[in-house]
């Protein structure tokens, strides 16, 4: 649908089936050596059979071919503008980050090959090690090859101009490791990141109903590739969560003036292995469910098990307080087992006591001597909230949710406190 749009517009489009699905040949490679020389083979055939200028040349992609996007603009230098929509930077961050293995991100990479999808023992060995905590170490390397950070240098060099569009909600490429990824590049660039969750944002428009995403991907092109006049607009534009606000900045590091400090001041000690009720949500759906009805995960924070849930609150404010960043946790850990998991929640609690999830993050640890305490940082998904006059946030640690393989043995204690010269506490950055 959006090739015959790009046509309509007067480009030459040309899509293909990506290896390994429906009818194309191969195995699924997701974004490895033989997608990216796929990538080039296409370009030569572009340029070979069609009246294509070879100085305009543009690749656009949702999801896995905004992977694949991404990893052309490394790799073909033909390219001169790439859009990328639900994508990644950091594959690795996304499976594995904070030492925490994603599961249900890989169940959502695992998807993509349905339902004519061909996966080749590379994908099926990563996707197996990683359920079963199995050569992790194997699943780094095989993900960070197919990670368009790794590449940052060769765009770079490139100087091809990279268009970023994602969601704050998005549940298998989460939100930080795509602004990390745009800070390291130094080539014209935009980033926009609007509610939802994964190509929630982008869905709509491949059966042709008009949607924000694929609108500023052509403005991207028609600039870039055409010549036509900028928006002028910043390139950082972001869609504020809760409020709706429109922001723009000229680099992320503007998005944020000055920091909250919220101090974690009572020690708590929680059950290993028990789900408290405060996650995350589900992959695909709470992320949609948010852009849609402006309703995030939930939870009573009154209720919460003090077993299973460590809990701090803020006074409530009086004015409008704006999220803006990447809020970090710093605590002092000691764990009865020498691994465990520790999810980092942050909510926006109303006056009834029910908190809407504002962000989240794991964070593992492994081999630390049992009763032995330890410093814990942890630094939650990038994010944008404006949380309201006479609401207070809230923190809540626990060591189980859904979205992540979990570390903590069942039944084992995990006291969270402060130590002298190490204050627990989180930081908030605000606009």
């Amino acid at each position: 649908m959006e090739g015959r749009r790009l046509a309509a517009e007067g480009y030459v489009a040309v899509t293909y089936t990506v290896r390994g699905f429906w009818l194309s040949g191969g195995e699924v490679d997701v974004a490895g050596a033989k997608d990216v020389a796929d990538i080039s083979t296409v370009t030569d055939w572009t340029l070979a059979h069609t009246p294509a200028d070879p100085g305009r040349l543009g690749m656009m992609g949702l999801s896995l071919g905004a992977g694949l996007t991404l990893m052309g603009a490394a790799f073909e230098p033909r390219l001169k503008a790439v859009a990328a929509m639900s994508g990644w930077g950091d594959l690795t961050d996304s499976l594995d980050g904070a030492d925490t293995r994603h599961l249900q991100a890989a169940a959502g990479l695992t998807a993509i090959r349905l339902p004519a999808g061909r996966p080749g023992p590379p994908l099926r060995n990563a996707v197996s090690d990683l359920f079963a905590d199995r050569d992790i170490p194997g699943l780094r390397a095989w993900a960070r090859t197919r990670s368009p950070s790794t590449y940052a240098d060769r765009i770079n060099a490139h100087g091809t101009a990279v268009l970023l569009q994602n969601a704050w909600g998005d549940s298998i490429f989460n939100s930080s490791q795509i602004t990390a990824f745009y800070q390291r590049l130094t080539v014209p660039k935009r980033l926009v990141m609007r509610p939802g969750d994964h190509a929630t944002q982008e869905a709509g428009s491949l059966f042709g109903l008009p949607g924000p995403a694929w609108s500023t991907a052509l403005g991207w092109f028609d600039h870039h590739l055409k010549g036509a006049p900028d928006d002028t607009g910043l390139p950082v534009r972001l869609t504020v969560l809760r409020s709706g606000r429109q922001e723009q900045y000229a680099h992320w590091r503007d998005i944020s003036t000055r920091t909250r400090r919220l101090p974690l001041a009572e020690p708590r000690t929680v059950t290993g292995g028990l789900d408290s009720g405060a996650d995350a949500g589900t992959i695909e759906v709470s992320g949609l469910l948010d852009q849609v009805t402006g309703v995030p995960p939930l939870a009573e924070i009154p209720l919460l098990p003090a077993t299973a849930a460590a809990v701090w609150q803020s006074p409530v404010y009086a004015t409008t307080q704006h999220i803006r960043g990447i809020p970090r946790l710093h605590t002092t850990v000691t764990s009865s087992a020498p691994d465990g998991t520790a999810i980092a929640y942050l909510y926006d609690v109303n006056p009834l006591g029910l908190g809407a999830l504002v962000t989240h993050a794991p964070r593992t640890w492994s081999h630390r001597p049992p009763g032995h305490p330890f410093p814990l940082d942890l630094a939650l998904y990038a994010t944008a909230y404006d949380l309201p006059a006479g609401h207070r946030l809230a923190v809540v640690i626990d060591t189980q949710d859904p979205l992540y393989a979990s570390a903590s043995p069942l039944g084992s204690t995990v006291t969270f406190t402060s130590r002298p010269g190490s204050p627990s506490e989180l930081d908030v950055p605000l606009r």
